[in-house]
């Protein structure tokens, strides 16, 4: 038996021997595994009539974090978002969770009977601040750079056009989670996104017109409760001003009037609900 040369190194005449006898039981204990069956051959020159996709919603947020926080959150954390929008003077879009799988983003959440949206919504995160202190020392809400809403503007007509999402389902963390959550907060351009048919918006001229009438008689507190569950929101018919109902206007006014979003029942926010629930 001779021995066998690796380079300039000499293995010893018995090495070759071990290393083919390791070889040999490597390939036994593969041919020993079962094997899995294929799957069953498809058909797949029909195509349904009844169907559709899965993703029911778009469901808008910003971090309340800066862009390092918020990817390391996002990404290695116990939440998570289907898209990132970055911050700084170029912005950039990072997809963190492919649109097939599931996200965790929206948590408890609800709107129109449809409950725990992370099952049928696509999230997208905007790094941005949320809630500041403004230089007047009084509360408010940091603004979106212009160079992220334009980069977010095709994002979300390009994920509306795929899944066929309807306006009325392109929505805020606030108004699927109002208790909890207000972004995207009165700072988030709406109108931009109206403007591209992308979500629901009152007609202005209507809202003025019924907003006229309200003037001259405000409903109660039940009416408001009524339209805002109508329109989506989660929230008891108490028919007082009480906390979930205060929280729920506020963030409705954040969104349709940002200008004021104090949570009172008043003629215009109830001109707003009405326009919205009667298209």
């Amino acid at each position: 038996m001779t021995s066998a040369k690796l380079g300039h190194w000499t293995l010893p005449p018995v090495l070759p021997t071990v290393i083919l006898a390791l070889l040999l039981t490597t390939l036994a204990g593969c041919a020993n595994r079962p094997q899995v069956p294929p799957g069953p051959a498809l058909d797949t020159s029909i195509d349904a009539v009844g169907q559709d996709s899965r993703v029911l919603f778009l469901i808008l947020h910003f971090t309340a974090e800066d862009m390092a926080s918020s990817m390391r959150i996002l990404s290695q954390g116990k939440v998570s978002a289907h898209y990132l929008v970055s911050d700084g003077s170029a912005p950039k879009i990072y997809r963190l969770v492919d649109e097939n799988r599931r996200a965790w983003h929206a948590g408890e959440s609800y709107w129109k009977g449809y409950t725990m949206l992370n099952a049928s919504s696509i999230g997208i995160e905007i790094v941005n601040p949320g809630p500041i202190i403004g230089p007047d020392g009084q509360p408010g809400y940091a603004p979106y750079s212009p160079a992220q809403i334009d980069l977010l503007l095709p994002l979300v007509q390009d994920i509306v056009k795929r899944h066929a999402i309807s306006p009325d389902r392109v929505l805020g963390h606030s108004d699927i989670a109002p208790q909890r959550r207000t972004d995207p907060g009165p700072q988030f351009p709406w109108l931009r996104l109206a403007e591209l048919g992308l979500v629901r918006w009152p007609d202005a001229q209507r809202v003025a017109s019924e907003r006229a009438r309200f003037e001259r008689a405000l409903p109660d507190l039940t009416w408001f409760q009524a339209a805002l569950a109508k329109l989506g929101f989660k929230l008891t018919a108490s028919g007082l001003l009480d906390a979930q109902t205060r929280q729920v206007l506020a963030n409705f006014q954040m969104k349709y009037r940002p200008t004021r979003y104090d949570g009172e029942p008043d003629a215009e926010t109830a001109a707003i609900l009405q326009v919205l629930n009667q298209p």
